[in-house]
């Protein structure tokens, strides 16, 4: 096979695997309302060893990126990536990918390997370290549901292996918190003394251990502390609490050669014993207590704190009395073009509604199922108001500022319609104003609650670039402590200035510091990117879907990543998200017609994790 043409970030490939039978087509993984039968969740660990060597004067920085084959068109598209583990030929990636799997069906997939200087571009032809395909079920079917295949698609040359390894995800939806420290550790630096971190591993069946987590680094000392950091349970044990948990103790080393320090054993059920107590572990090199009669240990490891929490589902929420409210904001600039000409994004067609209303009409009308009232403040933004001709960028559409709610989506839409026959269309857009109105501003504005009964979505519908990039990251910051979503929907061919953005920090080229691209899975607590989605033709968009509420921050406060860890961030309660609309829309009870592929993440106002430490400003949501 062929050198396959990297793919450019977060697009599909081009290459293709061995046909699929014709009478077993490969799945889509666009979600369970394309079947009736109920889905298994796999989770998929992923490891390679003897990888090709493509740095001069290190060794590579290995990145993979899977590939699921739509089950109707047949085209490969990217699922997700792990995270980029800097100099060696032999990863093993601590992110996972979380699938459903469907027993009576065929289930391709495909494995990119990467060698990612750059962090996120993976677009060189040079960086390509090869791939392999092969099906869900031969994971699932292999011994110990676990399965080797050799990498491909570089001439002429040896590209390793990929280990696969697959499991079945339990139920538990708790999360544990805890932090560790350790005394006395072994010196491994010659000038120094050593750069401790903790990898978490899990059991298996057969005997090996699967990686969970892994820490910070913490800078020459035999005594770290390390943060405090959150785990699903279900990442840690699987929900069997008697399940063995091992522990490796490492001295980070910049060329990826970290030595080695010691191990030790423990479970679920002893460290939830640290609630109560301090508990201490002794910290043991096999190698040395061997050769050495009067070895005692490498150090010692002492679990200081442990907690855990419920992760709460959406469900959770409405059936503990959560009320959604749903705010509108459309956009009345003069980019949208005449609304009395059928060119216009706002043209009020006798035969059909516009992009605006078509947009408004399939979010708002699930979304009002969970609002006990029905009543939707709505605004309008970048037109000009008579008499006077003021420029406004939140005028109620219903021209009442004491009490702007719209009863119903219909009478949003009326008042939509009616706010287009007396404003004039003007600019610049600026979503600042509406974002912090809905935020703080409003008598009933999300800063307001914090006793968790309330979660207010925005939604922007819009068709061009925002103009107040600055202040709308600013606002949407501010806002991302509070119980509050903003969807921004975006209409018409214009470009919008956003790019998916992967939100990391932490110290590059660090253990337990993951940089790259994003990936869909959930497991672990590691440091992770904010997810990117694939909307697919015919499958409702997750903007149709009512956002995850998230508990006050109180309420969270027990879940709250520490300083250089980003919480976990899963679709579809990141604080902004964009979807990009082109062509004719055919909105039934799903979204129809032609999607882009992706939503678009805007980023937030946060240092660059290329540029060193920095902090995610997003609120947790529950990842399922």
């Amino acid at each position: 096979m062929g050198r396959a043409p990297p793919p450019p970030p977060l697009a599909a490939p081009v290459s293709q695997p061995p046909a699929a039978p014709a009478t077993r087509p490969a799945m889509s993984f666009c979600g369970a309302s394309e079947r009736s039968v109920p889905a298994t969740k796999i989770e998929i660990t992923v490891s390679c060893r003897n990888l090709l060597d493509l740095d001069t004067f290190s060794k590579s920085d290995p990145m993979v990126v899977l590939y699921t084959q739509s089950r109707a068109s047949q085209e490969w598209r990217e699922f997700g990536r792990t995270e980029v583990i800097d100099n060696t030929l032999n990863p093993d990636f601590v992110r996972k990918f979380v699938l459903d799997y469907f027993f009576e069906e065929k289930q391709n997939l495909r494995f990119d390997v990467y060698n990612v200087d750059s962090k996120t571009n993976i677009s060189k032809p040079k960086d390509f370290l090869g791939q392999a395909f092969l099906a869900l079920g031969e994971v699932i079917g292999g011994q110990g549901s676990r399965v080797e295949r050799p990498l491909m698609g570089v001439p002429g040359k040896k590209c390793g292996t990929i280990l696969l390894t697959a499991e079945e995800l339990s139920n538990c939806r708790d999360i544990a918190t805890m932090q560790l420290c350790a005394n006395k550790l072994d010196k491994k630096d010659f000038f120094g003394k050593s750069d401790p971190f903790l990898v978490f591993y899990r059991s298996n069946e057969d005997g090996t251990f699967t990686i969970c987590h892994k820490t910070e680094v913490v800078k020459n000392t035999l005594n770290p502390v390390w943060q405090p950091f959150s785990i699903p349970v279900r990442a840690l044990c699987n929900g069997d609490y008697d399940r063995t948990v091992k522990i490796d103790v490492y001295d980070w080393d910049r060329d990826g050669s970290h030595d080695f320090i010691g191990e030790f054993t423990t479970s679920y059920r002893e460290l939830s014993k640290a609630q109560n107590q301090f508990t201490v572990y002794e910290v043991l090199n096999p190698r040395k207590k061997c050769k050495k009669k009067k070895y005692v240990n490498s150090g010692t490891v002492t679990l200081l704190s442990f907690s855990v929490d419920s992760e709460f589902t959406f469900v959770d929420y409405i059936k503990g009395g959560t009320q959604l409210n749903f705010t509108v904001a459309i956009d009345f600039t003069a980019s949208n073009g005449n609304p009395l000409q059928p060119t216009s994004l706002h043209y009020m067609s006798p035969y059909q509604l516009s992009a605006y209303a078509m947009a408004l009409k399939a979010v708002g009308e699930i979304i009002q199922d969970y609002d006990s009232d029905k009543l939707f403040p709505a605004y309008g933004f970048g037109a000009k108001l008579p008499p006077e001709g003021r420029i406004s960028h939140q005028f109620p559409l219903n021209n009442n500022d004491e009490d702007p709610n719209c009863a119903g989506i219909e009478g949003v839409l009326e008042s939509y319609f009616q706010s287009l026959r007396t404003v004039q269309l003007y600019g610049p857009t600026y979503f600042a104003p509406v974002i912090n109105q809905v935020a703080s501003l409003s008598p009933r504005a999300a800063a307001k609650i914090s006793d968790g009964s309330q979660y207010y979505v925005l939604l922007i519908i819009t068709d061009g670039v925002i103009s107040d990039m600055t202040q709308t990251k600013e606002a949407i910051v501010s806002a991302s402590s509070l119980p509050m979503s903003i969807i921004i929907v975006g209409v018409g061919p214009a470009m919008f200035e956003v790019r998916p953005i992967p939100r990391l920090c932490g110290p590059v080229g660090e253990p337990g510091a993951e940089h790259g691209p994003t990936c869909q899975g959930c497991a672990g607590g590691d440091p992770r990117a904010a997810t990117v989605l694939y909307a697919h033709q015919g499958h409702p968009a997750s903007p149709a879907t009512p956002c995850h509420p998230q508990p006050n921050a109180s309420s969270r406060a027990s879940l709250n990543s520490p300083p250089n860890q980003c919480p976990a961030v899963c679709p579809p309660a990141h604080p902004l998200l964009l979807l990009k609309i082109r062509g004719t829309l055919n909105l039934g009870p799903h979204w129809e017609g032609s999607l882009e592929d992706q939503y678009w993440l805007v980023e937030p106002s946060a240092p660059s994790p290329t540029e060193g430490p920095g902090t995610v400003t997003t609120s947790l949501p529950s990842c399922q």
